[in-house]
């Protein structure tokens, strides 16, 4: 591969995140084998005024397992507030029943939320 392609392939990795959903905490908006795509956010985006702007959106979160590995989640902002400064964001599944969310974690720091949801860009088949 060429010097070019990989630098463009870097930059859209800095900029963008590809996630395939699995599960059923999303759907129907988004289903298991879903592919979705988000726009990375800059660490200067997750001041207050700018979490506002995320309720009702589909966001990327990273979180940390109780075993210490990072795993990615796709979650819908319903609720910002700020407590002894600091930015807390609430995010829920759409399909309450099968979601493990806020609900159950209590809210994110907004270092968590990492991406925002461009598009879906490939529908799961039909099984």
């Amino acid at each position: 591969m060429s010097r070019v392609h990989l630098s463009v392939a870097k930059l859209f990795k800095a900029f963008f995140k590809a996630v395939e959903v699995r599960g059923e905490s999303m759907s129907p908006n988004y289903n298991d084998g879903d592919w979705l795509l988000f726009r990375v956010l800059p660490a200067k985006s997750k001041a207050k005024s700018k979490a506002q702007e995320l309720i009702g959106k589909v966001v990327l979160i990273q979180r940390q397992s109780e075993f210490g590995t990072d795993f990615f989640q796709v979650k819908r902002v319903t609720q910002v507030s700020d407590r002894s400064n600091k930015t807390e964001i609430w995010v829920e599944g759409d399909n309450k029943g099968e979601s493990t969310d806020s609900r159950n974690w209590g809210a994110l720091d907004s270092s968590e939320v990492i991406g925002k949801l461009i598009l879906r860009y490939r529908r799961a088949t039909k099984k």
